[in-house]
């Protein structure tokens, strides 16, 4: 029968080798091989298997970040207009500024690469303000996509507790790192974007605290050290592009709004939901429902009756709901075989609107 010791052991020079085979700061490298010759030396008094266990969470979380990889930008304004005008109608003002931020990034890295030293890039960390379904997420996922950067979310709304975004202490059973980390371990490079959605949302007892914590994540004197209680070494988030998302910016503590650049989404008029609709979100709810295009046509005069079945909405939720509800009712009737196709106008679209 093997010895229990001895097996640990084994296992502990293979941690070893994991941790010599990883690019990590060298203090934290020391850290970590002074945490294995401890536990070596205490290996054969059998009262080894709960630290042991405690080790190799942390040294996987640990070689599992990124500590210096990082993707490549994509700087090029034409691409990033491209990309907006295929996701987005309209905000042309918002657009504007974007593009004017990237322009910042752009001079600053090519000026950077022409003295010989990486230029420090810090993108101003935008915030969008606007009512439900305005596109203040998907207008987040857009700009990383533009810039070709990983993208990650992180949901604010109901958060109760500072430890959700910093982590907690590996001597509490059960601790495991904050949502930062946790979304730099998925994102695997050190400069994603990260969204921190509906950052107004958190629960009113814990919001003095949460914010403390916003100030940190979100200050360039403080993030290039954030401090994850788990991880317990410093993490340099200064190459992160944060974006914030609220509906108002009333219930945001003063400090984190003045390391904001708040960009107010614009409400929706009729007619620009129309386009909407007919050039952005039909087409993705036909997909998505398996509709071709010759199996469901809509005429320009029923538009109107599509987009306002309930009266006035600033976002496009309802819209998006509607719709998907209209292609359903067609892809039902085909499975059905009561047509090959469906011509949508003012005599039948009251058959298609869902019912609310």
């Amino acid at each position: 029968m093997p010895d229990p010791s001895q097996t640990t052991i084994s296992e502990l020079e293979k941690l070893k080798v994991k941790i010599s085979e990883i690019t990590l700061p060298p203090e934290l490298r020391t850290k970590l091989e002074d945490e294995l010759l401890r536990l070596t030396r205490v290996s054969s008094m059998g009262i080894y298997s709960q630290e042991y266990e405690k080790l190799v969470t942390y040294i996987g979380w640990v070689t599992s970040l990124p500590w210096q990889k990082r993707s490549d930008d994509i700087l090029d304004l034409d691409h990033t207009h491209k990309i907006l005008d295929k996701n987005h109608f309209g905000l042309s003002p918002i657009k504007e500024r974007i593009l004017e931020y990237l322009s910042v990034m752009k001079l600053r890295k090519e000026r950077g690469q022409e003295e010989g030293v990486l230029k420090f890039m810090r993108a101003p960390i935008l915030c969008f303000v606007g009512l439900v379904g305005t596109g203040k997420t998907t207008l987040a996922y857009s700009i990383a996509e533009s810039m070709g950067r990983r993208f990650e979310r992180i949901p604010f709304g109901g958060m109760g507790d500072p430890l959700y975004l910093r982590g907690q202490s590996r001597v509490h059973p059960g601790a495991e790192p904050g949502q930062i980390i946790k979304a730099l371990r998925r994102a695997g490079t050190k400069n994603p974007v990260i969204l921190l959605d509906e950052v107004d949302r958190v629960v009113e007892e814990a919001r003095t605290t949460i914010m403390g914590v916003l100030v940190e994540l979100l200050d360039p004197e403080q993030n290039m050290a954030f401090m994850d209680h788990f991880i317990d070494f410093p993490f340099d988030l200064s190459e992160v592009l944060f974006i914030a998302t609220a509906n108002n910016t009333h219930s945001i503590s003063t400090a984190v709004l003045d390391r904001l650049e708040p960009m107010q989404m614009p409400s929706y008029t009729d007619e620009e939901k129309i386009v909407i609709a007919r050039d952005y979100v039909l087409p993705v709810q036909m997909k998505e429902a398996g509709l071709s295009k010759q199996e469901l046509v809509i005429d320009s005069d029923v538009w109107p009756q599509i987009v306002r079945p309930l009266g006035f909405d600033a976002g496009i939720r309802t819209l998006e709901r509607t719709i998907g509800g209209i292609c359903r009712k067609v892809a039902k009737a085909l499975v059905e075989r009561k047509a090959k196709n469906f011509h949508l106008s003012l005599g039948n679209i009251k058959e298609f609107l869902p019912d609310w």
